[in-house]
């Protein structure tokens, strides 16, 4: 039985593991793309771990909700990227936090301030450990004297509810599960489901600029942001609760994707909406990825405004249980909580057949039958995939995803030349040929968002290694051909070089300009700076 305790390595909490059915996919889709034996490993437990003492020891000001315990320790050292599972296997904890503080308001936030910036600590805000690209681990180099891993998880309330212009007042700390089981009382939601939801905290989610998986109009946290209250060493930065204003640059904008680097966001009025009533999907088959792209380019463009429609290629639709490997597929689901939606379905059909597309109408209305059951099957199987990475990394697979956008006039050659450049990757560091798919996860009227997926069969003590290889290979060929190495997995440490690469220099300095006014001591989350001296 699954308990609140969150795994040490792996996803989700202690307690609730895939099934046996699960772990036969997953190991027997390994053996069947790779042949061959699997040497398999484990992680080592907490007891196995050799981690180092503190640096600095818990002081009296912070000895109510602060702890150097062993456990919360290594529990605060990684978040959930590729590098972050090797390194775990190695029971390799070099850079755990020295003190985990469990923050219960903002005098504890504070209070965590004055020490560090008097101690010379850096602090690194930990919201719901997700992260994928190094955005958690308290790396600082030896410029401090230690670390304090600041966890806000138990901000964790909904302060205040206004129906009538459909908000929120919400505390950062509260995972989207509880906030949407809180809000479900009152027939609303936010509707902002990252593939992170079951552990992602609203504070981390604005932090890193997410997007939510309803892939179309308002799939960016930016959209859903009425105003936020954020505690900079500095002091406090509240915004007004506007439904919109031209009162000079937004406030919200900067805190939004600064990644904890300039401030803490303790709270935010969160635009809902109310829980949809109406809904019609189905899965619609291509022969031709190009076409498909073109279908749900001109979708996109119709302002029709599906709250999905995602394309996969023929390799992302059968490693994920769709089709024989053969047929692209684009799932199309439409919703609303005021009026019925058909006649949106009836036109994205018509746009979808018209470029070769086949699909059953009456499957599509009805939201049930064989092909809407596949797209359900597909989209529970991506909630459900961060829950399959340990077992892969256990048989020694290197996998990852990297997310990209570009503009639909360069989307042909961009989708061919990172296939193939990653392609290359994967049998450059390993000395076998990889597997290596697409999908779209959110489309915009401008263009689409590819999502790179690839695996391949490394070498146990050398995946980390393996990884940074194929990922530095296929992220440079993102950048030479027009993309951006991250679309809504924000920055981190693991995509700075090439954040470093799309940024102007001159708004870099900007950034840098804040960041010295907000924390003047330079503490908070150092080696996640977006800025200049980084």
């Amino acid at each position: 039985m699954a308990t609140s305790e969150l795994k040490l390595v792996g996803w989700g909490y202690e307690g609730d593991e895939i099934t046996d059915v699960e772990r036969h996919m997953v190991t027997s889709r390994m053996r069947e793309r790779f042949g061959g034996e699997f040497e398999v490993r484990k992680a080592p437990g907490a007891d196995a771990v050799d981690l180092r003492a503190p640096r600095i020891s818990v002081p009296a000001a912070l000895s109510a909700f602060a702890t150097s315990s062993k456990r919360d320790r290594l529990l605060h050292t990684y978040g959930k990227s590729y590098p972050d599972y090797a390194r775990q296997f190695l029971g390799d904890y070099r850079n755990a936090p020295d003190i985990v503080a469990y923050v219960r308001s903002e005098a504890d936030i504070a209070a965590v301030y004055d020490f560090a910036a008097g101690s010379n600590v850096a602090v690194i805000p930990f919201g719901g450990g997700t992260s994928v690209c190094g955005g958690v681990e308290p790396v600082v180099g030896s410029a401090f004297n230690g670390t304090i891993s600041l966890d806000l998880t138990r901000l964790d309330n909904i302060l205040e509810v206004d129906k009538t212009s459909r908000a929120a007042r919400i505390q950062g700390g509260i995972r989207v599960p509880a906030m949407e089981d809180q809000l479900k009382s009152h027939g609303l939601t936010m509707r902002h489901f990252p593939q992170s939801m079951e552990l992602a905290t609203l504070g981390g989610m604005i932090a890193t600029r997410s997007g939510g998986h309803f892939a179309t109009l308002y799939t960016h946290i930016d959209d859903l942001v009425e105003s936020l209250r954020t505690i900079t060493p500095a002091g406090v930065i509240e915004s007004r609760r506007l439904p919109g204003s031209g009162a000079g640059p937004s406030p919200d904008r900067l805190m939004i994707g600064s990644e904890g680097s300039l401030g803490i966001i303790t709270e935010a009025w969160m635009r809902l909406q109310a829980r949809p009533k109406y809904r019609a999907g189905t899965a619609v088959l291509f022969d031709d990825v190009y076409k498909a792209a073109e279908a749900v380019r001109v979708i996109s463009q119709a302002w029709l405004f599906p709250a999905n429609v995602r394309l996969l290629d023929s390799r992302e639709a059968f490693n994920n249980g769709f089709g024989d490997g053969r047929q692209s597929v684009v799932v199309l689901a439409f919703e609303n909580a005021d009026h019925p939606v058909d006649a949106w379905m009836d036109r994205a059909l018509a746009i979808a057949k018209e470029l070769g597309g086949s699909f059953d109408r009456d499957v599509a209305k009805s939201g049930s039958g064989h092909r809407a059951g596949a797209a359900e099957a597909w989209r529970n199987a991506f909630i459900r995939m961060p829950h399959y990475k340990k077992t892969v990394v256990e048989m020694g697979i290197i996998t990852d995803t990297f997310e990209t956008a570009i503009t639909w006039e360069r989307f042909p050659e961009f989708y061919k030349a990172i296939l193939s450049a990653t392609e290359d990757a994967c049998l450059a560091a390993t000395g076998q040929k990889g597997s290596v798919s697409c999908r779209f996860t959110h489309c915009y009227p401008d263009g689409p968002a590819p999502y790179f997926s690839f695996q391949a069969k490394g070498r146990h003590g050398a995946l980390a290694e393996q990884w940074l290889e194929i990922k530095s290979r296929a992220l440079d060929a993102v950048i030479a051909h027009g993309g951006t190495v991250t679309h809504h997995h924000a920055v981190g440490r693991d995509h700075m070089p090439w954040y470093r690469r799309q940024r102007p220099e001159l708004f870099a300095s900007a950034l840098q300009g804040a960041k010295d006014r907000l924390d003047p001591k330079g503490i908070l989350n150092p080696g996640v700076l977006l800025a200049a001296r980084s």
